[in-house]
């Protein structure tokens, strides 16, 4: 069994029931921490209809989180579900701003070490991810 992501008839995503359902789970709770609605309707006959403004605007506040970010526990946290997300961005012909603007340290959730204050969040490891979890998601 699946369900399907769309938007109109745009197929975004087809995954199985269970990894649908943890992507619309996780979609909640990091809608929490950007404090941005997710687009994501609620599932209906095996469909998520997405409302492509709102979940790309929700996706580029997920990106800009993780690239200010100097906290790695964090940025390990977004990076799957956002790599995912950006996934569904680019098949809907859509991109994100936050991956061309320069990343400034968001100081909420600073991390310090020996060293300072960490690197923050690397634009390439998400394209790198991006590719990865394309080859991987069938629509």
């Amino acid at each position: 069994m699946s369900q399907y992501f769309q938007a109109g008839d745009l197929v975004l995503w087809n995954p199985s029931n269970r990894v649908a359902e943890l992507f619309v789970r996780t979609s909640k709770a990091v809608a929490e921490l950007v404090d941005v609605p997710t687009g994501i309707g609620p599932m209906r006959a095996d469909d998520y209809e997405v409302d492509l403004d709102v979940f790309v605007g929700f996706v580029d506040a997920l990106v800009a989180q993780y690239l200010s970010s100097s906290h790695t526990i964090l940025r390990s946290l977004l990076e799957g579900f956002t790599a995912t997300a950006l996934v569904m961005v680019d098949r809907a012909g859509r991109n994100v701003p936050s991956l061309r603007a320069t990343a400034t340290l968001d100081t909420r959730d600073v991390s310090v070490g020996s060293g300072g204050i960490g690197a923050l969040g690397d634009p390439d490891r998400l394209h790198e991810l991006v590719s990865k979890h394309a080859a991987a998601m069938p629509c």
